[in-house]
């Protein structure tokens, strides 16, 4: 079994990187210690990512392994990939790693050392990069870390990972650090204490502006991530309960929330519909009442939904009544009328 793992300063989780066969050119900048006993520049003024997920930076020349393995001679230490891709290793000789994800050459050193060693187990962590990294979080659909070869701006590190996916949200994140430069972008905040700029872009802006201002230039280590689509949740007398995503879309109407639910169900009291609202910096939801039914009539003017609302449909007991006295009633009325026509 081939235990796989990707480090980044001891503490820094693992990212998903692009997507096998995808080739990136090698930069010539001094690699970056990211060894988890020193205190290099990955650690420092900025929040660690700590979602895990694949090992699959894809290694180059200048980047330093740290192999942990059951054979001693290579165990517990560090390689550097020369210019040719290639890293010189007791037992094994020459191995080439250029091109290779850290996954792909684990699996490659675990063959080979399958002539030493029953069952072979291989780790790698690669303690320093051939060149500056950006970090993608989040929906991207290949995050990872990339290396930041040149100057490269936000378009097109995105057309680089694949853009986002279906379900993410339409507002990016990005996080720099102070030693960097603020951002260069009016919204952009900057925090003293954490030594950080952030700031928040909208990707239709990005799309339909030609050479936008949010298209800036990227620098070293800086974080940019994507959460998932912000979702309306709709609970009660409705024919699809659940969380419904609001795609590129800032608010939706309630009729269009309810025609996403399918329509009410048959016992729904229409009348006094509730919008649970979140209240900023509390725990605590706003009550909104609102008369559906004069909506659906052209009676009122619709009312948007926000993200993380919810919107609950009352049952109808008035309705209930009624519709239980009618399957009782309904099959003694005519003994009842014999009887009193006696």
């Amino acid at each position: 079994m081939i235990l796989l793992a990707f480090s980044v300063a001891g503490a820094m989780a693992q990212f998903q990187q692009p997507l096998p066969g995808q080739a990136q050119p090698f930069g010539q900048n001094p690699p970056l210690q990211a060894n988890p006993n020193q205190a290099g520049p990955i650690t420092q003024g900025r929040e660690l990512p700590s979602e895990p997920i694949r090992p699959n930076y894809q290694l180059g020349p200048n980047d330093q392994i740290l192999i942990r393995t059951q054979a001693e001679e290579i165990n517990d230490k560090p390689f550097r990939i020369d210019a040719d891709g290639n890293i010189n290793l007791p037992l094994l000789g020459r191995v080439h790693a250029g091109n290779l994800t850290v996954q792909e050459l684990e699996n490659d050193l675990a063959q080979r050392l399958r002539e030493y060693i029953r069952e072979p187990q291989v780790i790698i962590q690669v303690v320093q990069f051939r060149s500056s990294p950006v970090f993608f979080e989040g929906a991207f659909k290949a995050p990872g870390i990339y290396p930041l070869q040149g100057t490269r701006t936000l378009l097109e590190m995105l057309i680089q990972v694949g853009g986002v996916l279906p379900n993410a949200s339409q507002h990016i994140k990005i996080m720099r650090r102070s030693e960097y430069g603020p951002i260069p972008l009016p919204n952009a905040v900057e925090d003293p204490e954490k030594k950080v700029s952030t700031v928040e872009i909208s990707l239709a802006s990005l799309r339909q502006n030609v050479n936008p201002a949010e298209d800036i230039l990227l620098q070293p280590y800086d974080v940019i991530s994507v959460d998932r689509a912000e979702q309306i949740y709709v609970g009660g007398e409705v024919v699809k309960t659940g969380p419904l995503e609001l795609g590129e879309r800032e608010s939706i109407s309630i009729a269009q929330i309810i025609t996403m639910a399918g329509g009410f169900s048959p016992d729904a009291m229409k009348g006094k519909v509730r919008i649970l609202r979140p209240v900023l910096n509390t725990n605590r939801r706003a009550a909104i009442d609102v008369d559906v039914k004069r909506i659906f009539e052209g009676k009122d003017n619709d009312v948007p939904l926000l993200p993380n609302d919810i919107l609950y449909v009352p049952r109808s007991y008035t309705r209930l009544f009624w519709k239980t006295f009618g399957q009782i009633a309904l099959p003694i009325l005519p003994y009842v009328i014999f009887i009193l026509a006696q």
